[in-house]
C-alpha cells in the first residue's frame, strides 16, 4: 500500500485580497514542500477568502478569482514547487450569475476547488451540497456541481470535496466509495460554534465509513466579520481512527504520513454513478519522491475547556476584525462592571495594551467602587486609561430641555456614547460596545447610548457565560503566574447600569440564572411558550421575558456586529421581521 505525506495548511485568508491570499498560499506551500509533502491542501475559497457574499455577483471579482488561480499555478511552478500537487479553494463560474437576466439553467457561480500541478490547473471540482441554513446562503450564490473529481496522485485515487459535502450523507462521499478512491480531501470554511469540534469528529468518521477511505479534513482559521473559523483540521482513516488533529484558532501546518489503498487499473475518464453524479478522472504523473527517514506524525492535541475555547474564539474574532479592517486601536467605556471588564481583557489579549483605550465616564450616580474597579482593571492590564466625567454635559442638556425618569437615564448613556464616538473620530479608534447577549435579547440597552460602537466582542455571549469567562481568565492568569486582569469586585458585585440611585439589573429583569435558560430556549432553541413552560419555567416569567424579546427586535437590527460563538447568534442566524404582531401567547 502506498504512503503519501499529506500537508494540510490551516491558514487565515482575507476576503477580497486575492493577491495577498495567493502570497499566503505560496509561502505555506513552500513550508509544506520543505516538510517533504507530496500532496498539499488549503481550505475552502482560500484564494478569495470566505464567505464572499454578494461579491459573487460582481463579474469583475469572479474574473479576478479565475485569473488568480491560473496565475497561482504558474507562480508555484516558478517557485520550484511545480511537481507538488496543491488543492486550493477559489471562486469559479461557468455562466452568468443566477440573479442576472442572462442566467442559464445549471450554470453560474461555483464554489470550487482546483488541483494545481506543473504550472496548470489540472482538475477542478464544484461543491455539490450547498448549505442554506444559519449563516449560510449558498443557494443564493452558487450552482451545485454534479461531478466528483478524482485525481490519481502518487498511485492513489484522491477525491476532491468541499465543506458541506461532508455534512450531508449521500452525494460525493457515497460516489467516492463506488469510484474506489483511496483518499477523500475535504476543504472547509466551517465557522466556529461552541462544542462544534465534538460534533465534527464523529461526522468525519461517518463520512470515512461511507466513502470507505481516509479523509483529510482541512479548515480555515481566522475572523471574518461576525464569523470566526477555528481550524481543527484532521485526518481520519477508513476505520474511523483519528490519526492527527491540528490545534484550534491558530494557523498551522499539519503534516502526516498516511498509508492508503493503491489505485487499480485506470477506468474511463468519465463515468456515471449513483446519486445523479458523474466521476471525472485525472492523473498527476509526477509527485515529489517519498521522503526518507522517520514517518511524519502531525500529533494529537487534547481538547480544552469550554471557557478556554470561547475565549480564544472571541480574541481571534476581535483581532481579525480590527486588523483586517486596519483600525489602529480600540476604545471602550469602562464602567467597573463585569461586561466592560471582560471586553477590555479580551481587547488587551487580542491587540496588546498599547492599542486599547479604556475610558471611565462617571456620572453623579456612579458608585465609588465602579470608579476604583475601572482604575484597578486598567492597572492590571496596562491599557491606556482616561477619565471623562459626564455630569457637566448631562446638566447642560437638562438646563435646556425638561426630562425625567427613563429619559434622564437614557440621556446619560447617550452622552457616554457621544464621548466615545468623538474620541473615535478624533484619534481613529474603533469603538467597542459591551452589551452581552442577554441584554440584547431583552432590549436592556439604550439605543445610540451604551449600544453605540463598531464591534461587540461579547454580542453572542450570555450573561451567565460572561461570569464564567471572567473567572476562567483570572484562573488561567494565576496558573501561569500572571496578574489576573479582571478585578474580583467586578465579578462579585450585583450588575447595575447605575443610571439612577441604587439601580440594579434585577430591578428590571429576572435574575440572570433564571433569565438565561429561558432566553436560550427561546432564541437558540426556537421553543415557543408552551415548550418553555413544559421545561419547568414559571409561566408568568416566560410571558414577561418573551414580551421583552419580541419588542426589542428593532434595537437588535441596529446593533454592531460581533463574533458568533453559539448555534444561533443575533444577525444572519436569526432573521425576524421588526413589524410583527405574532406573540407566543396567541
Amino acid at each position: 500500500m502506498p504512503t503519501l505525506r499529506l500537508a494540510l495548511c490551516q491558514v487565515n485568508p482575507t476576503v477580497g485580497d486575492t493577491v495577498g491570499n495567493a502570497e499566503l498560499i505560496r509561502a505555506w506551500t513552500r513550508r509544506a514542500a520543505d516538510a517533504g509533502a507530496q500532496l498539499v491542501a488549503f481550505p475552502e475559497m482560500t484564494l478569495t477568502g470566505y464567505p464572499v457574499e454578494d461579491l459573487v455577483f460582481r463579474r469583475s471579482f469572479v474574473a479576478a478569482s479565475q485569473a488568480a488561480v491560473r496565475q497561482l499555478a504558474a507562480d508555484l511552478a516558478a517557485d520550484g514547487l511545480g511537481d507538488l500537487p496543491v488543492v486550493v479553494g477559489y471562486l469559479d463560474a461557468d455562466g452568468p450569475p443566477q440573479v442576472s437576466g442572462d442566467a442559464q439553467p445549471g450554470r453560474g457561480a461555483r464554489n470550487a476547488a482546483a488541483l494545481l500541478h506543473r504550472g496548470e490547473v489540472v482538475a477542478t471540482y464544484f461543491k455539490h451540497h450547498l448549505p442554506n441554513y444559519g449563516v449560510f446562503d449558498e443557494d443564493r450564490y452558487f450552482v451545485p456541481g454534479d461531478t466528483l473529481t478524482v485525481v490519481r496522485v502518487g498511485g492513489v485515487d484522491v477525491a476532491l470535496t468541499i465543506c458541506e459535502d461532508l455534512w450531508q450523507a449521500g452525494g460525493p462521499f457515497a460516489v467516492a466509495r463506488q469510484a474506489g478512491v483511496g483518499l477523500v480531501v475535504n476543504i472547509n470554511g466551517s465557522p466556529y460554534e461552541l462544542n462544534k469540534d465534538d460534533v465534527r469528529l464523529p461526522l468525519v468518521r461517518r463520512r470515512a465509513a461511507e466513502a470507505g477511505a481516509p479523509i483529510a479534513y482541512v479548515n480555515m482559521v481566522g475572523g471574518q466579520d461576525e464569523l470566526v473559523f477555528e481550524g481543527d483540521s484532521m485526518i481520519v482513516d477508513a476505520d474511523g481512527e483519528l490519526l492527527t488533529r491540528a490545534p484550534q484558532f491558530v494557523e498551522h501546518l499539519l503534516v502526516h504520513d498516511v498509508e492508503l489503498a493503491g489505485a487499480g487499473p485506470h477506468p474511463a475518464d468519465t463515468e456515471d454513478l449513483a446519486d445523479g453524479m458523474r466521476v471525472l478522472r485525472r492523473t498527476v504523473e509526477v509527485v515529489p519522491a517519498a521522503p526518507t527517514g522517520p514517518a511524519a506524525d502531525g500529533g494529537l492535541l487534547a481538547p480544552v475547556a469550554d471557557e478556554a475555547e470561547v475565549w480564544q474564539a472571541l480574541v481571534l474574532g476581535l483581532r481579525d476584525y480590527v486588523n483586517k479592517n486596519r483600525f489602529p486601536s480600540v476604545v471602550l467605556g469602562l464602567s467597573g462592571g463585569i461586561d466592560s471588564a471582560v471586553v477590555a481583557a479580551l481587547a488587551v489579549d487580542a491587540l496588546g495594551p498599547r492599542r486599547v483605550v479604556g475610558v471611565s465616564l462617571p456620572s453623579q450616580h456612579s458608585s465609588e467602587h465602579s470608579r476604583t474597579d475601572a482604575e484597578d482593571l486598567a492597572k492590571r492590564t496596562g491599557l491606556d486609561y482616561r477619565v471623562e466625567p459626564i455630569q457637566p454635559m448631562v446638566d447642560t442638556f437638562l438646563a435646556n430641555i425638561s426630562l425625567s425618569g427613563v429619559a434622564v437615564e437614557n440621556l446619560q448613556a447617550r452622552v457616554r456614547g457621544v464621548i466615545l464616538m468623538a474620541l473615535s473620530n478624533q484619534e481613529g479608534h474603533l469603538v467597542l460596545t459591551t452589551g452581552n447577549k442577554s441584554e440584547l435579547a431583552v432590549g436592556y440597552s439604550t439605543l445610540y447610548g451604551d449600544s453605540v460602537g463598531g464591534f461587540n466582542p461579547v454580542k453572542d455571549v450570555w450573561k451567565t457565560l460572561i461570569w464564567r469567562l471572567a473567572k476562567w481568565r483570572n484562573a488561567d492568569a494565576a496558573r501561569r503566574g500572571e496578574t489576573p486582569p479582571i478585578p474580583e469586585n467586578s465579578i462579585g458585585k450585583p450588575p447595575s447600569a447605575e443610571l439612577s440611585p441604587g439601580q440594579l439589573d434585577s430591578d428590571s429583569l429576572p435574575d440572570y440564572d433564571v433569565l438565561d435558560p429561558i432566553l436560550i430556549g427561546y432564541v437558540d432553541g426556537d421553543l415557543g411558550r408552551a415548550g418553555l413552560v413544559e421545561s419547568g419555567h414559571d409561566p408568568a416569567v416566560v410571558d414577561r421575558v418573551l414580551r421583552l424579546v419580541d419588542t426589542a427586535e428593532y434595537k437588535r437590527r441596529q446593533s454592531a456586529p460581533g463574533t458568533k460563538i453559539s448555534m444561533k447568534a443575533f444577525g444572519r442566524d436569526r432573521r425576524l421581521p421588526i413589524t410583527n404582531r405574532w406573540r407566543e401567547d396567541g
